[in-house]
């Protein structure tokens, strides 16, 4: 399929704006880039997805607190997920991922539970993962008896796929599923499609090698199973997975592979492919139409998983 032309006209928009390439001159410089490009989206007739409450409160970690913002649904459910925003490691917060997280909150009936992890370069692996795994206690603790979920985009995927084999190997949090959309698995980003698509799709090559440069500057760390996923030894045991890649995505290979290598450690996997779709499209909601259903269509089956 080509690639949708609403997303078409938005990397053309960006593109003669200068908005593109993502990656500034530093990384507080691509910091304050990205998330303007995030609140930019909305647009000015913008009106967030309403939802039953919004709180923000502080997670106790070893590192010290953690801010995590709570969203309750507006039909809960009695679900709950613990929720890591992409933007590579380095740039995202908890208010660029407002809509995706409210959107997530309704259509799955859980109570979400975002994580503003710590950021790489100043805090370099493992410190999200820690931080992840602080959430994913205090979330459990808070909400006991509820099926717990871990999700993620982007980089985020790629923690919350970590969390999974951390909670699995260091005795739980216990976990009924885990969300990933387009998940960066493999660090050496061997896998056809981030070149077939490394150039011209808004994430590209150049930007990922960048961002694993920033947060896993020592190479010999890259090969722990919590970063090179794809290569990790033992995947068996893990949650049931939900696993969404899209076609024109540099990383859509490693997400496609990781669904396999999930499936064939006898993980119940749905992978839902992307067609016509670029990275990120989960933060094209209200703005490109196939990006909006077909997050409907992924969030369907993550509720599909749960009970």
């Amino acid at each position: 399929m080509p690639l949708d032309p609403q997303f078409r006209a938005v990397i053309d928009q960006l593109t003669t704006a200068g908005a593109l390439p993502l990656i500034r001159e530093t990384a507080q410089a691509t910091r304050s880039h990205y998330r303007s490009l995030a609140m930019a989206r909305r647009g000015g007739g913008y009106s967030p997805e309403p939802v039953g409450d919004v709180k923000d409160r502080k997670v106790d970690s070893p590192a010290g607190p953690v801010p995590v913002r709570l969203y309750t649904p507006l039909e809960d459910r009695g679900r709950v997920i613990t929720y890591l925003h992409g933007g590579g490691w380095v740039v995202g917060d908890l208010d660029t991922h407002d809509p995706v997280c409210r959107r997530v909150a309704n259509s799955v009936g859980a109570t979400v539970v975002a994580v503003d992890y710590r950021l790489a370069p100043e805090h370099p692996h493992p410190a999200a993962l820690d931080d992840a795994m602080a959430a994913l206690a205090w979330t459990a603790d808070t909400f006991p008896g509820r099926p717990h979920v871990v999700a993620g985009d982007s980089a985020g995927a790629a923690l919350a796929a970590g969390a999974a084999l951390r909670a699995r190997d260091e005795g739980g949090p216990p976990l009924a599923a885990q969300l990933l959309v387009y998940p960066c698995t493999d660090p050496g980003m061997s896998m056809p499609s981030i070149r077939e698509n490394g150039e011209g799709y808004f994430l590209t090559h150049a930007d990922m090698t960048w961002f694993y440069d920033q947060y896993v500057p020592a190479r010999s760390r890259r090969e722990e199973p919590t970063v090179d996923l794809l290569h990790a030894p033992d995947l068996a045991g893990l949650p049931p997975a939900v696993v969404a890649t899209a076609e024109f995505d540099p990383l859509r290979d490693e997400g496609d592979a990781y669904a396999d290598r999930l499936r064939s450690a006898g993980v119940p996997v749905r992978h839902l492919p992307g067609p016509g779709l670029i990275h990120g499209y989960f933060a094209f909601l209200g703005v490109v139409d196939r990006a909006d259903r077909r997050s409907r269509d992924v969030l369907d089956a993550l509720d599909d998983l749960l009970p």
